[in-house]
């Protein structure tokens, strides 16, 4: 019973996620953290990779729907007052004009950019089909990547924290605070900017993707000022 629950908590919790709704919790963690669970026998890893993968496919589908509908204006405004800025979605959307289901695909795989690539498909009136095989595609090596990152290092890590707990915990703590100082002092930055500034850059849409992808891979990018958001979408030579 207890792993039943995990696997449908599992479950929701990334497809509310993946539907757009804002639940201010790193979706890339919370993959890794069902890796690790597996890895560690709290979770049949069969089950586990079924759940987080068919959860971002029906979320991902779900928010399409709801973008290319009636709701579009109302979505589009949620997910705006969350910090996915319009202009980000249209410009992102005519990249993704001229590169179909396998833009898609590679939006969805690329952190930094795959929060955006969802709505930037609707806006951009992706055929169902081409979006559907991207996020297929996209969305497995990206949440595929992360459970097996989880499942690698689920028992050293656990063996690692029951041997040298208290090392470990302040060496993660200090790994966030530095996370934190380099997220204030770019917040600083942004806000000296103007606002015409401001809303042409990829900054203002942080949180957005600090709450979709926050692992060590995608932090390791972001803090090396790697500008995924211009590149991914961008049409073939």
């Amino acid at each position: 019973m207890p792993e039943s629950l995990g696997l449908v908590g599992l479950f929701g919790l990334l497809l509310v996620k993946e539907m757009g709704l804002p639940v201010p919790v790193p979706g890339d963690l919370v993959v890794i953290g069902a890796g690790v669970a597996a890895a560690n026998g709290e979770l049949d890893p069969a089950m586990a990779l079924a759940a987080v993968l068919v959860a971002g496919y029906a979320g991902g589908i779900v928010q399409f729907i709801l973008l290319r509908g009636g709701l579009r204006g109302p979505a589009l405004a949620l997910l705006e007052r969350f910090g996915l800025r319009r202009g980000r979605i249209e410009r992102h959307a005519e990249r993704l004009r001229r590169r179909g289901a396998r833009g898609v695909a590679l939006s969805r795989a690329t952190p930094g950019v795959r929060v955006v690539a969802i709505a930037a498909s609707a806006v951009a009136a992706i055929p169902f089909e081409r979006f559907a095989a991207g996020l297929v595609l996209g969305n497995t090596v990206f949440v595929g990547f992360h459970f097996a990152l989880g499942f690698a290092v689920g028992e050293p890590a656990l063996g690692l924290v029951s041997s040298y707990g208290a090392l470990v915990v302040g060496g993660v703590a200090l790994a966030l605070l530095g996370v934190a100082a380099w997220w204030a002092l770019r917040g600083r930055a942004s806000r000296r900017r103007s606002a015409a500034e401001r809303a042409a850059s990829p900054d203002a849409d942080q949180f957005a993707d600090w709450a979709d992808a926050t692992c060590p891979v995608c932090l390791t990018l972001a803090l090396a000022g790697v500008r995924l958001d211009e590149g991914a979408g961008s049409p073939e030579a």
